[in-house]
């Protein structure tokens, strides 16, 4: 078997993911007692509003949504779907 670095040699050479290096910098900024505003989405202060959820469920039950969207381009790859 092939030694990991020699397998995986391409992938070392990748830059650091951006987020696991600002994570990192946040982590280290709050462990030294530096106050940090997270601007970051995906950290929600409270609960989703009521009106969302409702109009969430509401899209959800309705079967037109269940579908993919229907764009301009939507007639054109059907018509060259076999033209690979």
């Amino acid at each position: 078997m092939p030694e990991e670095s020699q397998d995986f040699y391409r992938i070392q050479k990748l830059p650091p993911y951006v987020f696991a290096v600002i994570n990192e910098m946040r982590a280290k900024a709050r462990a030294a007692q530096i106050d940090v505003i997270d601007l970051g989405m995906g950290n929600p202060d409270g609960a989703t509003p009521r009106v969302v959820v409702n109009k969430l469920i509401e899209a959800a039950r309705n079967a037109k949504n269940h579908r993919f969207a229907v764009t301009r381009h939507s007639a054109a790859a059907g018509r060259n779907r076999g033209a690979v």
